[in-house]
């Protein structure tokens, strides 16, 4: 599985290894079997908050003027989506609630263990997540 990052250019040279450590992490936590596109983007598309799963293994975060922990939760979010999608047996054609739900509920604890387990095996770095 491989991971293609759109709008590198929002991504800092400090940022950059870190998020690349995150997506190793992702991974091994949550094995995805496809090849995912992920965009991090400056200003939010029509149909995100913070972040959303799309179809065809596409996942946006926004980036700007957020804490880069707060980036890396949304995207273990969408990450935990893709997953729901890739190895749950979740479709796109499945009615999904916006607010509550067992997808979105499963995604926003899981996210939440990721980001706590992450910064706790990554203490060098702790400092660089609450920037």
């Amino acid at each position: 599985m491989k991971v293609k990052i759109k709008h590198k250019g929002n991504i800092s040279q400090e940022e950059y290894p870190l998020i690349d450590e995150f997506f190793k992490f992702l991974n091994k936590e949550l094995p995805l079997n496809d090849d995912i596109t992920v965009d991090f983007n400056n200003n939010k598309d029509e149909n995100m908050t913070t972040g959303v799963r799309m179809k065809k293994h596409h996942i946006k975060v926004l980036k700007d003027g957020r804490m880069f922990i707060d980036v890396l939760r949304t995207l273990a979010h969408e990450w935990v989506h893709e997953y729901q999608h890739q190895k749950m047996g979740l479709t796109d054609s499945m009615k999904k609630l916006k607010i509550g739900g067992w997808s979105e509920n499963h995604a926003n604890a899981v996210a939440g263990i990721l980001i706590k387990k992450f910064a706790k095996s990554h203490k060098e770095i702790e400092d660089k997540l609450y920037e």
